[in-house]
C-alpha cells in the first residue's frame, strides 16, 4: 500500500510537504477550500519548487470554484514544474461548498465537467456553457498537448461510482468504505488520527489536537447529511448541537464548519468534553501503533491502495513519522 499524506491548505504546506517527502511519503494531496485556505495551485506550485520525488495534486477540486479551462491550465502548469508527479482528484464539495452555504453539485454537472477537463487537456476543442473552446497555449507557455494526468474521482455512492468508472482512473474516498472499492486499482483513503504513545490516555491534551480535528468530522458530517438529530444520537452530541444553535440558522454552516480539520471549533470542544472523545477510535486512525497497523490492514482488505493520512496538531513531523512507522509496518495489500 502506497502511504500518502493530505493537508488543509496552509502558508506552511510547501514546507510540509517537502518534511513529508524527507520522511518518506508516496504523495502529498492539498485541499481546494477556499473559504479558509491560501489557493491550492500557488501551495503546490511552491511544493513543486521545494521538492524532487513526492506525488503532488488537488484533493479534491470542487468543480464549480473554476472554469474547467482554468483547472486544465494549471493542472499543466504543475505538471510541467512536477513532471511525472501529478495526479487530480474531483470532489462534489464537503468542505469547499457546504462551508459557503452551498449543497453538493450534482453527478451529472461533475461528469461534465470532468469530459471537458481531460478533453482540454487531451488537446481537443470541447464545448462548456454553448462555447467551443481548447487550450491554445503556444511552446514555452504550457506542456504540448496530450497532459496525461491521473484523474481520481471522490465517490462513495452508486451515481460517483458510475462517473469514475467512465471518466477516472481510480476513487478518491473517505470516511466510509463502499463495497465497490475492491473493484479499483487504484483507491486513495483520506484518514485521520495520531499514533497514541504506550499508556496514552485517548482524552490527553496532545491526542485531542492530533486526533481531535479528524474526530469532530463526525459531527460535521452527521449535522450536514443527517441533521440534528444524527448528531444528538453521537456521544457529546447534545453539547454540539447546542452550540451550533445558538447561531442564526442562515449562518450555521459557518459555526459547523469552523476550524474544520485544523482544530476544534466551539462546538467540537464542547462535545469532546462531554464524553464524545470515546469514539476517537470509531471516527478515526487512531490507537497504538499495533491498533493502526490493523486498521490500515483491514482497509487493504476493502479495496484501499494508498493510505492518505492528514496530520494535525502542533507537532507535524511527530504526526507524519508515527504514522508512517506504524503504516510500513502493516501487511501487504
Amino acid at each position: 500500500m502506497d502511504v500518502s499524506c493530505a493537508f488543509p491548505t496552509a502558508l506552511s504546506s510547501p514546507d510540509d510537504i517537502a518534511l513529508a517527502e524527507r520522511i518518506g511519503y508516496d504523495r502529498a494531496w492539498v485541499y481546494d477550500t477556499p473559504q479558509q485556505s491560501p489557493d491550492v495551485w500557488m501551495t503546490l506550485a511552491l511544493a513543486a519548487d521545494r521538492t524532487e520525488r513526492i506525488g503532488l495534486g488537488p484533493g479534491v477540486l470542487v468543480p464549480s470554484l473554476r472554469h474547467p479551462m482554468t483547472n486544465a491550465a494549471a493542472t499543466a502548469t504543475l505538471a510541467a514544474l512536477a513532471p511525472g508527479r501529478v495526479a487530480v482528484s474531483f470532489g462534489t464539495g464537503f468542505t469547499g461548498r457546504r462551508a459557503m452555504g452551498y449543497r453538493a453539485i450534482t453527478w451529472r454537472f461533475m461528469d461534465a465537467y470532468i469530459r471537458a477537463f481531460r478533453g482540454l487537456l487531451r488537446g481537443e476543442t470541447v464545448e462548456w456553457e454553448g462555447a467551443r473552446m481548447r487550450m491554445l497555449h503556444p511552446d514555452g507557455h504550457a506542456p504540448a498537448r496530450p497532459v496525461d494526468v491521473p484523474v481520481l474521482v471522490g465517490a462513495l455512492g452508486p451515481k460517483g461510482d458510475s462517473v469514475a468508472r467512465r471518466l477516472g482512473d481510480g476513487l478518491y474516498a473517505t470516511l466510509s468504505t463502499p463495497d465497490f472499492m475492491t473493484e479499483y486499482d487504484w483507491v486513495a483513503y483520506l484518514a485521520w488520527g495520531t499514533v497514541l504513545d504506550d499508556g496514552e490516555s485517548p482524552d490527553s491534551d496532545r491526542v485531542r489536537a492530533a486526533g481531535g480535528p479528524g474526530w469532530a468530522l463526525a459531527y460535521h458530517g452527521a449535522y450536514e447529511f443527517g441533521g440534528a438529530d444524527a448528531v444528538r444520537g453521537l456521544p457529546g452530541g447534545d453539547a454540539w448541537m447546542d452550540v451550533v444553535e445558538r447561531t442564526p440558522e442562515a449562518e450555521r454552516h459557518l459555526s459547523v464548519h469552523s476550524g474544520h480539520c485544523v482544530e476544534l471549533n466551539e462546538a467540537d470542544a464542547a462535545a469532546w468534553s462531554a464524553g464524545g472523545h470515546a469514539m476517537l477510535r470509531d471516527a478515526t486512525v487512531s490507537g497504538t501503533a499495533d491498533e493502526v497497523r490493523r486498521t490500515i490492514d483491514d482497509l487493504a482488505a476493502k479495496g484501499v491502495t494508498e493510505i492518505v493520512f492528514q496530520p494535525c496538531g502542533p507537532d507535524t513531523a511527530r504526526e507524519l513519522e508515527r504514522f508512517l512507522d506504524a503504516a510500513r509496518a502493516a501487511a501487504p495489500a
